[in-house]
């Protein structure tokens, strides 16, 4: 299909991509060698950054081949998403990691997603289904609605001052830098003040992340201090990560290393979050208090003393081409 052109369509893609390793490294050092040389320094192996860059570049030189003979298309670096508005009937494509597809996810409105994946060989691919040389065929299949597409529940937050931000894989709520978060935490009718380092809100697509690392530690830890004879503690639920679908209409929350204090709990842990079961978080931390998501922390709302956040399930929900 190289050389055959597609069938134009008025609907426009818009293809959304990442800098590899390397091109991170050259914009701090400049040049090849300097990168080099500072990997070197590191024993680090250049061979493999080379490598990524390399399959990256072929990988993007395919698509960027089917986008031209598609004709209306746009690329933008994932760093501009949240600048980036999308018109209704945008056709999105994400070449890149799994964090990707999910950071392009996010500021999306029913809009169909593709992940292409850049590197089969390195790169497990749950959101990223199809390889470069694919994309040809799939847009005048998506253009015309003759793939599936399977749906994703995003989390939200939304701020007492009217600011939105939502997630794909999960919500941070917490101190910017290392530190403890002091809030105070309503679930359903129970409140409770706390003081941590953070909270994670996970969707059904999250429960397999930053949520399952978070509980496996905690099941660890307290194992490990029950042997030792220290205070028993309660007991992690059976199996509060078990993958759920991505589609299921509820949330998990989870506190971060809680601190128990005279003004401080740590009861309301973890938990559910749906319609009926609310989740809501008032900030008492003066300067330092921030919500992000899905891992990007340079895109944040900033959550300081007094502001209120309600956590809850979007409105919209994602929609990937499988």
């Amino acid at each position: 299909m190289s050389g055959e052109r597609i069938m134009p369509s008025e609907r426009k893609v818009v293809l959304v991509t990442r800098r590899t390793r390397l091109q991170d490294l050259l914009l701090r050092h400049h040049t090849l060698a300097q990168a080099r040389f500072y990997l070197s320094r590191l024993d680090a192996d250049f061979s493999d950054y080379q490598a990524e860059q390399d399959a990256y570049s072929r990988s993007l030189a395919k698509v960027t081949a089917a986008l031209q003979r598609w004709g209306r298309h746009q690329v933008v670096d994932r760093a501009h998403l949240p600048n980036l508005v999308f018109a209704p009937d945008d056709i999105v494509v994400a070449l890149g990691q799994d964090g990707l597809v999910a950071n392009a996810m996010k500021y999306l409105d029913g809009q169909p997603l593709i992940g292409i994946n850049p590197e089969p060989g390195r790169w497990d691919g749950v959101l990223l289904p199809f390889a470069a040389d694919e994309l040809s065929r799939l847009l005048p299949e998506v253009a015309h609605e003759q793939r599936p597409l399977k749906a994703v529940t995003m989390a939200e937050a939304r701020l007492s001052d009217g600011q939105v931000l939502r997630a794909v894989n999960d919500l941070f709520i917490g101190p910017r830098s290392h530190g403890s978060a002091w809030y105070d935490l309503r679930w359903g009718d129970r409140q409770e003040t706390q003081s941590s380092s953070g909270v994670i809100v996970a969707t059904g697509l999250g429960s397999t992340a930053w949520l399952k690392s978070i509980v496996t530690g905690a099941r660890g830890i307290a194992a490990a201090t029950r042997h030792e004879g220290t205070p028993a503690v309660p007991a992690a639920p059976a199996t509060p990560f078990a993958a759920q679908p991505w589609d299921a209409r509820q949330l998990t929350f989870v506190v971060r290393e809680p601190f128990p204090s005279r003004r401080c709990g740590t009861e309301l842990v973890y938990g559910q979050v749906s319609a009926a079961q609310g989740l809501t978080l008032r900030s008492r931390m003066p300067e330092h208090g921030v919500i992000f998501s899905d891992g990007m922390e340079s895109d944040f709302l900033r959550f300081g003393a007094g502001v209120t956040a309600t956590i809850g399930i979007a409105a919209q929900l994602g929609r990937l081409v499988v």
